[in-house]
């Protein structure tokens, strides 16, 4: 057994270094400061559709941080400015071909930006680290990446043939269950357009980098909720897809604390219903909401999916020093 040894070779852990550098060197241009945030915290997030992994320290239990986003926010909260953190973040129950329970996450804020701002942004740097990437020894020569910014709804409606923020939630239901089985007869409207997203719509999006914007409104998160042209409610988040693969999550960022504080109630009571442990509530970030958090809008971009298209790779094990089943 060589079970001892690294899960990728010499040659990408050095393309790995130099896509550290890259990213920093972009961020240093534009003069946002790095920040080194804790990854263990006596609170976690409380979303559903992510578990956190435990820890005891002292006595009591902590976690290991699902991303920096909430540190993040207090140090925005105490004026920070524009920041960005490189690091690991941690998942459980999170293995396979695009997944590891730990991971290395990009994200940034930008202060008195929306999130079609901060679109154009990640736009800017994946283009230049595709434009470099022969260069810099990241990946193989290739033409210039193409972008496409697309609204959720023009792209769920045409591959689904309804509109998602109108559409009853019966006949989401039953494109679930025709997507998937019986058992999604039943479940919630952000669940079964989250399914269908995943495994109808993703698998169409164009190739190269896809900026989808305004998701409905049950699928907030910590975004803004605001009313489009069309007189909809959805939500001012967007997410990135590189090449057909989920790369990036951002928002322009809630900063009222009490609905805030409505949002994490609300996720516990989804987590009590699908038999899943209640999350300790981050009342320091609550605090830092009173505070006030700047007008902002903030982006996670997972560096080993993004190093895994540079190289052309199928797997993240290929792209990560010490998979999982390494460790």
């Amino acid at each position: 057994m060589n079970d001892w040894q690294p899960s990728t070779n010499l040659a990408m852990l050095q393309t790995r270094a130099k896509l550290f550098t890259a990213l920093r060197h972009f961020f240093s241009q534009r003069q946002i400061t790095e920040v080194d945030v804790p990854i263990l915290g006596r609170s976690t997030v409380t979303d559903a559709n992510i578990e956190s992994i435990s820890a005891v320290a002292f006595g009591d239990s902590v976690y290991l941080q699902t991303s920096p986003e909430y540190f993040m926010k207090r140090l925005l909260a105490a004026g920070s400015g524009d920041i960005y953190c490189l690091g690991k973040a941690f998942r459980d129950a999170e293995a396979g071909r695009r997944h590891n329970p730990e991971f290395t996450m990009l994200e940034w804020y930008r202060c008195d930006w929306d999130e079609h701002q901060l679109m154009g942004e990640v736009g800017e740097l994946i283009s230049q680290l595709y434009a470099a990437a022969n260069a810099l020894g990241l990946g193989r020569e290739s033409p210039p990446l193409a972008i496409h910014k697309t609204s959720y709804t023009d792209c769920f409606e045409q591959v689904m043939g309804v509109n998602p923020h109108v559409a009853p939630l019966s006949d989401l239901q039953q494109l679930a269950v025709a997507c998937s089985s019986d058992s999604w007869a039943n479940e919630s409207r952000a669940n079964c357009l989250d399914l269908l997203f995943s495994q109808q719509v993703e698998p169409q999006l164009p190739k190269g980098l896809v900026l989808v914007y305004d998701y409905p409104a049950c699928q907030s998160a910590l975004a803004q909720v605001a009313i489009n042209g069309d007189g909809h409610n959805v939500s001012r988040r967007f997410e990135a897809f590189l090449n057909g693969m989920e790369l990036a999550n951002g928002y322009f960022e809630l900063r009222d604390p009490t609905e805030q504080q409505r949002r994490f109630d609300q996720d516990l009571k989804h987590r009590v219903e699908a038999s899943r442990p209640a999350m300790p509530v981050d009342n320091k970030l609550l605090a830092a909401l009173e505070q006030g958090l700047p007008s902002c809008a903030g982006v996670a971009l997972g560096v080993d999916r993004l190093l895994m298209q540079l190289q052309g790779v199928d797997s993240i094990t290929e792209v990560m020093p010490f998979s999982w089943e390494r460790c």
